[in-house]
């Protein structure tokens, strides 16, 4: 049986996912799901670039602000509420467009990967949040070498559950992430840009952009109403600004903080999507 087609757009943060998936939208009669794991928050706007209804153009958008920041929205969820907005897209006739920067979200979905299906295990996953990142490393080698190398440049929350997925189940994480056959056609998109330095140029200039349209209020007003939860101190942008509010760090120091730990998330980006043979980068 034919596949069913859908469009793919991702890269690195401020390469401009969101213009190319809206031109793709209009040319091709489509609607846009979001891809990224903090999109879904309600209030997660400025600091993660959440497109506003202007910016949306007027092309519907799933996957945004559908939770609340206390909300441990995972990869098993997205998988599932992606597939259901595929199959609602593909049913009226249109053509869905996957978009945006979060690579395990287009693995799981659009590629060959196999999600495991365990679990949440809070009481373990506390415990293992306390101890140091490296600590955890050392740890996943010894269990399994494969997911460990891997892992081994990813963030703490991931290697978090990784040793989660693996000392609940008692099975190797790499045993489990049996490859599997694709479910869509997928065709790739990529935003053109030139260069790394044109990359962290846009960076640069988005923080700024942050700064004037209220980073610092929006910040001032998730922490008035959720408090210091997990997934507001954790965010790039409201962690910087975290550190500015607490006395810390001077505004610049924040703003300068933001502005490098993007560039090193763009970097992380960029050699997750490299594995990717559908999609060119060569900067």
């Amino acid at each position: 049986m034919k596949k069913p087609k859908v469009i793919a757009v991702t890269g690195p943060t401020a390469s401009g996912k969101t213009k190319l998936a809206i031109e793709l939208a209009k040319k091709l009669n489509g609607e846009i799901i979001s891809a990224d794991s903090r999109l879904v928050y309600k209030g997660f706007n400025i600091a993660c670039a959440k497109p506003s209804l202007e910016e949306q153009e007027g092309i519907p958008h799933h996957l945004m602000d559908i939770v609340e920041p206390e909300t441990d929205y995972s990869v098993g969820n997205f998988y599932d509420d992606a597939k259901n907005a595929i199959e609602d897209i593909l049913s009226r006739g249109k053509m869905p467009i996957v978009a945006g920067g979060t690579g395990l979200y287009f693995r799981i979905l659009l590629e060959n990967y196999n999600l495991p299906r365990v679990e949440a295990n809070y009481t373990l996953r506390e415990e293992l949040e306390l101890r140091d990142k490296n600590d955890l490393l050392k740890e996943l080698e010894s269990l399994d070498k494969i997911t460990y190398e891997r892992l081994k440049e990813s963030n703490k929350r991931r290697i978090v559950r990784a040793l989660e997925v693996i000392k609940t189940s008692g099975v190797p994480l790499s045993e489990m992430e049996l490859q599997k056959e694709p479910e869509y056609d997928v065709e790739w998109h990529i935003p053109e840009i030139n260069s790394r330095e044109e990359l962290y140029d846009r960076i640069n200039k988005r923080v700024d952009i942050m700064l004037e349209a209220g980073i610092i209020q929006e910040t001032e007003n998730l922490l008035k109403k959720h408090g210091r939860i997990k997934n507001i101190v954790d965010t790039i942008g409201y962690k910087e600004i975290i550190t500015y509010l607490d006395g810390y760090t001077s505004l610049e120091e924040a703003l300068d903080k933001l502005k490098q730990h993007t560039r090193n998330y763009a970097k992380r980006q960029i050699t997750w999507f490299k594995r990717n043979p559908a999609l060119k980068i060569d900067y």
